[in-house]
C-alpha cells in the first residue's frame, strides 16, 4: 500500500496561471525581457566585483553573492514558468519537484542571511569606522559568506530529506507555477505536524532572527547619522546604506507578503502574484537599486 500511494505521485502537475490567451503571448514576452533584464545585470555586478580592483570593498563582495542568490533564484524559476505558461500546465517528475524546491529553498534562505551579513557591514562601516577595515577583513567575510550559503543548502535539504519520507496520495497537483514549501506537503495523505514543526523551528532563525538583527543594526546606524554634526556628513553614511535598506524592504516586505497572508480562498490568486514578483521582478531591482545608487558601479570603465 505504501509503495502505491508514493508511485501514484511520481508526477506533479503544475497549474500555474490563468491568463487570457490574447494576453499569454505578451505576458510571457514581458517575463522573458524582465529575466533576461535580470540575469545581465546581476552577471554583470559579479563579474565586476571580481575583476575590478576598485570593486574589492566587503559590500562589493556581499553584493556579488546577493546577485549569485538572484541568478540562481531566477533561473530555477522562470524557465519552467513560461514552459507551464505555454502549455496552461504542465507535469513534472516529483523528483524534480524536489529539486526545484531545494535551489529555491537555498537562494531565498541565502539571500535573506546575506541581507543580515550586509546590514552588519554596514553597521560597522557607519558606527565603527575606525575599527572597520580590521574587523570586516577578507577572512571574515569569507567564513560569513561560506556560512551563509552552507546554513541555507543545510535548511533547505534537510526540509527536502523530511518531505520524502512522506507519503503522498491521491490529489498531485500544484496550484503555483513552482514548487514550494507548503502547496508540496499539502499533497501528502500522511501526518505532517512533526515536519511542519520543524520547518517552524528552523524559519525562526532564518527569517525572525535575521529580521531582528537588522533591525537593531539600523536603529543604531540611524542614531548614529543623527548625531553626525555635518549634514554632508549625514547624507554620505546613509547613502551608504540606503540602496540596503532599499533591498530588504523589497526582499522582505514580498516574502512576508506571500507567506504571512493565508494562501487559501481568493487570496491564492493573490499570493501568486507576490511570488511572480519576488522570484521574477525582485531579482531584477536589485542590480538596478545598486547600479543608480552606487558611484563605483555607475562610472565603472567597463559599462562605457
Amino acid at each position: 500500500m505504501h509503495r502505491e500511494n508514493k508511485s501514484s505521485v511520481q508526477l506533479i502537475h503544475l497549474l500555474g496561471f490563468k491568463i487570457d490567451p490574447t494576453f499569454k503571448f505578451l505576458i510571457m514576452l514581458l517575463i522573458l525581457i524582465v529575466y533576461i533584464f535580470s540575469l545581465a545585470g546581476n552577471l554583470m555586478i559579479t563579474v565586476l566585483v571580481h575583476l575590478s580592483r576598485n570593486l574589492k570593498h566587503p559590500m562589493f563582495f556581499f553584493l556579488s553573492h546577493l546577485s549569485l542568490c538572484d541568478i540562481i533564484l531566477s533561473t530555477n524559476i522562470v524557465p519552467n514558468m513560461l514552459h507551464v505558461i505555454q502549455c496552461e500546465g504542465v507535469t513534472i517528475p516529483f523528483a524534480a519537484c524536489m529539486t526545484q524546491f531545494l535551489f529555491f529553498g537555498t537562494a531565498v534562505a541565502s539571500e535573506c542571511l546575506l541581507l543580515t551579513v550586509m546590514s552588519y557591514d554596514r553597521y560597522l562601516a557607519i558606527c565603527n569606522p575606525l575599527r572597520y577595515t580590521s574587523i570586516m577583513n577578507s577572512q571574515l567575510r569569507f567564513w560569513l559568506v561560506i556560512l551563509c550559503w552552507f546554513s541555507s543548502f543545510i535548511v533547505s535539504f534537510v526540509a527536502v530529506i523530511m518531505m520524502n519520507t512522506l507519503e503522498f496520495c491521491g490529489q498531485s497537483t500544484i496550484d503555483n507555477f513552482f514548487c514550494d514549501f507548503w502547496p508540496i506537503i499539502k499533497l501528502s495523505c500522511s501526518d505532517t505536524s512533526a515536519l511542519e514543526m520543524e520547518q517552524t523551528l528552523i524559519g525562526i532563525p532564518v527569517t525572525l532572527i535575521p529580521v531582528g538583527f537588522i533591525c537593531v543594526t539600523y536603529i543604531h546606524i540611524f542614531i548614529t547619522i543623527l548625531r553626525m554634526s555635518s549634514s554632508s556628513g549625514r547624507q554620505k553614511a546613509f547613502s551608504t546604506c540606503s540602496s540596503h535598506l532599499t533591498v530588504v524592504c523589497i526582499f522582505f516586505g514580498t516574502m512576508v507578503a506571500n507567506y504571512v497572508v493565508p494562501s487559501s480562498g481568493n487570496l491564492l490568486n493573490t499570493n501568486k502574484l507576490v511570488s511572480l514578483f519576488y522570484t521574477v521582478v525582485t531579482p531584477l531591482l536589485n542590480p538596478i537599486v545598486y547600479s543608480l545608487r552606487n558611484l563605483e558601479i555607475q562610472s565603472h570603465p567597463l559599462l562605457f
